[in-house]
This record gives structure tokens, sequence and C-alpha cells, in this order.
């Protein structure tokens, strides 16, 4: 569930640590993000299959606990994760477990870069993917956005060169 937050959605490390049970809205569909790096508090559209992987994760994986807090520690004492770098290292170890090289570089950030560039390359307005990320300026999903350049290429116009 924490992997689909990050690869589908594009959430931060941090906003996965401070995910609440009440930020999920079952009925309307939507994840409600709370005010972070942005100061603005945001909803995203809660997939079929995150949906699915959350609740599989709260019915059958999440040791019962009065926190509201999503995600817990799967070791005792079961308590909320201590900061974002549980997720980064949590991340990293899925990608080296999936045969990726292991980098300084990877983590859950990698993650949002990919899910940025995904939504690029399908099509999504700019406006739309910073939405998404929670960025206030085009300028910062542009950073995250690595564009399919064979995609593109294959729907430009041709360059007339020495056509004048």
């Amino acid at each position: 569930a924490i992997l689909l937050l990050l690869a589908r959605l594009g959430l931060r490390a941090h906003e996965v640590v401070t995910l609440r049970l009440e930020d999920i809205d079952w009925h309307q569909g939507h994840l409600r993000l709370q005010a972070g790096k942005t100061h603005h508090e945001r909803l995203l559209p809660l997939s079929h299959e995150v949906g699915q992987a959350l609740a599989a994760y709260l019915s059958q994986g999440r040791p019962a606990s009065a926190s509201r807090r999503v995600f817990l520690n799967f070791r005792a004492p079961f308590r909320p994760f201590s900061g974002a770098s549980a997720i980064s290292q949590l991340a990293r170890r899925a990608m080296v477990r999936a045969g990726i090289p292991d980098t300084p570089l990877l983590g859950a950030h990698t993650f949002r870069h990919s899910a940025a560039s995904q939504m690029v390359n399908r099509g999504v307005s700019f406006k739309d993917v910073a939405d998404v990320l929670g960025h206030r300026s085009l300028q910062s999903t542009g950073i995250y956005a690595k564009l399919d350049v064979e995609a593109l290429a294959a729907v430009a116009l041709p360059w007339m060169g020495d056509a004048s």
C-alpha cells in the first residue's frame, strides 16, 4: 500500500507517514492530504488499485492500535513511523529486492519522480501534474517530469530544415 501511494499518487514520504485513517474517504473515493510543504491541503483520487491495497493492509496487515495514523511499524511496539526516512528506507529496500542497483538516490522520492514522468508521458497537463504533486510552480513540476523523448518525437512535427 505504501509503495502504491508513492508510485501512483506521487506522495512525499512525509505525507505517507502522516496519513490518518480519517483522511481516507471511501465513499467519495479520495485521500485528503494535510497541509504540509506547500501549506495547502489537497484531495487526491483514490484509485481502485490503491484503495484495494489500503483496504487489504487495514483489514489484514495493520496491527491493532489506538493510533489514528494509517501506517505503523510492523514490529512491536506498533507505533506510527517516526519520520519520513523510514518510508524512504522501505522504498529503497523494495527497489533493491526488485533488482534495481542500489545508489544513494534510491528512496521514496524516486517513486515521486517516476509518477510525475508517467503522468506527463500519458498526456496529463503540467498543471494537473502540479496539482497532484502539490506544486505551486510549474517549474517545480518540470524538474520531476522526465519526458519520453521517443514518444514526443513520434507526435512532433518534422523539422523543415532547408525548406525555405
